[in-house]
C-alpha cells in the first residue's frame, strides 16, 4: 500500500470546500461538477458540485456528495448501509494559534490537553459533524 486519502460523504460539496479553506487552511485540488463534464480547478458560484479533493500539507481529503457515494457505493454491488464511527487525528505544528483561530471564528472545539501519550490534542465536529481531532507533538 501506498497512501489513503479519505472520502467523506457530505450534504453540499460547495459548502464544505469553502469551510475547509476558510477554518483549516486546505486548499482545492480539484472540483468535479454535478454534470461530472470535466473538473474545475476552482470552485464557480452557483454551480453544483458532485466531488471535491482538498490539501494541506501531506493531509489529502475527498469530499463527495452524499448521494454521489451511495450510487458508487451500489454500482460497486454492495448492499452496506453508509455509515461511520470515525474521527480523523491530523498532526499539526502551531496547535495552539489553531485552537485560538477556530475559537474566534465561533466554531465549537475542546479544550487542549496533554495525553499520556505526550501529545498536545484538541478535537471538534466540521459542518458535515465529522470529528477532527488536531494533535501537537511536545
Amino acid at each position: 500500500m501506498k497512501k489513503m486519502t479519505p472520502n467523506l460523504a457530505v450534504t453540499n460539496v460547495s459548502e464544505t470546500v469553502k469551510y475547509y479553506q476558510n477554518h483549516l487552511g486546505f486548499s482545492l485540488t480539484v472540483a468535479v461538477p454535478e454534470s461530472q463534464n470535466g473538473v474545475d480547478q476552482q470552485l464557480v458560484e452557483g454551480k453544483a458540485y458532485a466531488f471535491a479533493m482538498m490539501k494541506n500539507g501531506n493531509v489529502e481529503l475527498m469530499f463527495q456528495r452524499t448521494d454521489s457515494f451511495i450510487h458508487d457505493i451500489e454500482v460497486a454491488g454492495n448492499d452496506i448501509p453508509v455509515g461511520a464511527s470515525v474521527s480523523f487525528y491530523i498532526e499539526v505544528e502551531g496547535l495552539a494559534e489553531l485552537h485560538d483561530k477556530l475559537t474566534a471564528n465561533g466554531l465549537k472545539v475542546t479544550d487542549i490537553k496533554t495525553t499520556w501519550y505526550g501529545a498536545n490534542e484538541f478535537y471538534m465536529n466540521d459542518l458535515n459533524n465529522y470529528i477532527l481531532g488536531f494533535s501537537e507533538k511536545k
